[in-house]
């Protein structure tokens, strides 16, 4: 078995682990993980491992090394009991890894893994969902644009809940990031949504994000100043306080809600100074999705999503380009090129175990 860790208190440091895998106890199931994204996702789960528990998922024996969880799927190798069948492939939240072992339990949610050091973990993150055998590409795109679109899409659905906090006007920071541009895409959609969309990039990634077309204005981060001053929110994919510092100090009590929700700027993150404006707030998508499950029942949301997701994955091509990476080792890189900042927002990493 291959593992990737990841040093918890410096996140661009990596390194590979080699090690015999565990022989099954009674109600385990081994899976052998046939690919997963490596995408900016993933460095917010190392970034915010600590504060909101992405370490404890797959805990390691080695003090200070984690290892971050992606996304993708796997195929039952070994099995010790009913609930699944070698041969069964699932869709769910994997190590950065070759396998995992799970303990696999049915319930009212699905299938989830009911080991003990995932009970008080959110639900979202312990289920796994069968998929049938597909040309690679198909799990290819749902594991690069399941996890970020369903956020994209539950920001939406949380901005809706809240009357866009009454603002008029929608900043959406790190729009070239999959999850920036899949919310600027639903917003798009939205009949009547009186609000204006604000994309704000790079200069090396404007082009890109105004050719998607999705946003009314495209800013780069020197433009702050530009913007409108009417009551607005602030959708921050990025975490970069000196950007953020810059938005507060511009819009001050303008702005009327200013939300945290990715890490991709990680090491820009602790604010220098107290903000203008609203505390921003993190926004955490599971707790989204309990809301909606208790307000309209089980599925309803799940099945938003996933028509979400999929409306933007239709036209993936013309946007991003799927580049398929051999071995965990290769991983490594991927990860700590994203983690450094020096990603192509176009290109979409696949790794095969």
């Amino acid at each position: 078995m291959q593992q990737i860790l990841v040093n918890q208190n410096a996140i661009t440091e990596t390194r590979m682990l080699e090690a015999e895998g565990e022989p099954l106890a009674p109600g385990q199931a081994r899976l052998a993980i046939e690919s997963f994204a490596v995408t900016s996702n993933n460095v917010t789960y190392a970034a915010a491992g600590f504060d909101i528990g992405y370490w404890q998922f797959f805990p390691t024996s080695e003090n200070g090394w984690g290892i971050v969880p992606v996304w993708g799927t796997a195929k039952v190798v070994e099995s010790r009991t009913d609930v699944l069948e070698v041969g069964t492939r699932l869709y769910g939240f994997y190590p950065m890894a070759s396998e995992l072992v799970i303990t696999p339990e049915q319930g009212a949610a699905g299938l989830v893994d009911a080991a003990a050091h995932r009970a008080n973990l959110p639900l979202i993150y312990n289920q796994y969902t069968p998929v049938k055998t597909a040309p690679a590409s198909e799990d290819h795109l749902r594991a690069l644009l399941q996890p970020l679109l369903a956020t994209s899409y539950l920001i939406y659905d949380w901005l809706l809940d809240n009357d866009f906090f009454g603002a008029k006007q929608i900043i959406v920071g790190s729009a070239s990031s999959k999850t920036g541009l899949g919310l600027c895409s639903y917003l798009a959609e939205a009949e009547a949504r009186g609000v204006k969309i604000v994309g704000l990039t790079s200069a090396s990634n404007r082009a890109f994000v105004e050719g998607l077309g999705h946003c009314d204005t495209v800013l780069t981060y020197d433009q702050i100043d530009a913007l409108d001053h009417v009551p607005s929110v602030y959708v921050d994919m990025s975490g970069n306080s000196t950007v953020k510092a810059k938005l507060h100090s511009t819009l001050k009590h303008q702005l009327k809600h200013s939300s945290a929700v990715g890490l991709s700027h990680w090491d820009q993150f602790t604010p220098t100074a107290p903000l203008d404006g609203p505390k921003p707030q993190f926004f955490f998508a599971p707790s989204q999705v309990a809301k909606r499950r208790e307000e309209w029942g089980p599925g309803k949301i799940e099945a938003q999503i996933t028509a979400a997701w999929k409306r933007i994955a239709v036209s993936a091509s013309d946007w991003m380009e799927v580049k398929v990476h051999d071995g965990v080792a290769d991983a490594e890189e991927v990860y700590a090129t994203l983690a450094r900042g020096e990603a192509d927002p176009k290109v979409g990493a696949i790794i095969r175990p």
